[in-house]
């Protein structure tokens, strides 16, 4: 079982128990699931573009990512519909706490200056959105190996029901917020 589940189920079910006196454990907020976006505008001239993205996330996660379409068309951008213009990967279950472990703990101190994240990126539902302008702060990232340095999407969704719970949450996980 990942560390960070084991973590999850032992230490931060008691302490959001305690903050927000819940009067059942289920209703302790939990991870849901993390969906990495990388969106690529340069994939209407370069179509190796989103074979070099989906190698990235492939890397990263170790699952297949899915290539989003255009919805529709926008001649200023010279767009068509159902167009490749990006990808992305959605992780569950265990894959999710150790993605998040890694993120976390070896990925975050890597970026250059890091002082922690911000704590303005929740929405009003718990969820919580982080942009990372380059993709080889993750360590499985080969960097002799890319291409072109690209940033991506990370959204940790939560069954948390306000903001503060999402927050509390992701802190007691490790989540190096800024203060």
């Amino acid at each position: 079982m990942a560390r960070l589940k084991e973590k999850y189920k032992e230490e931060v079910v008691k302490k959001m128990v305690e903050d927000f006196k819940y009067k059942n454990i289920m209703q302790v907020p939990r991870l849901v699931k993390i969906v990495l976006n990388i969106g690529l505008g340069e994939a209407i001239q370069n179509a190796k573009a989103i074979e070099a993205a989906t190698g990235d996330l492939m890397a990263i996660t170790g699952q297949k990512p899915v290539v989003t379409r255009a919805k529709k068309s926008i001649a200023t951008f010279k767009l068509r519909v159902d167009m490749p213009i990006g990808c992305k990967v959605t992780i569950r279950g265990d894959k999710m706490y150790e993605f998040l472990d890694r993120l976390v703990n070896s990925a975050l101190p890597r970026i250059r200056d890091f002082k922690g994240v911000s704590a303005k990126s929740f929405d009003s539902k718990g969820n919580y959105t982080l942009g990372l302008k380059e993709q080889i702060i993750f360590p499985e990232i080969n960097y002799d190996k890319i291409d072109k340095i690209r940033g991506l999407n990370v959204t940790i969704v939560t069954t948390a029901k306000s903001e503060d719970e999402g927050k509390a949450l992701l802190g007691y996980l490790g989540m190096p917020f800024r203060n």
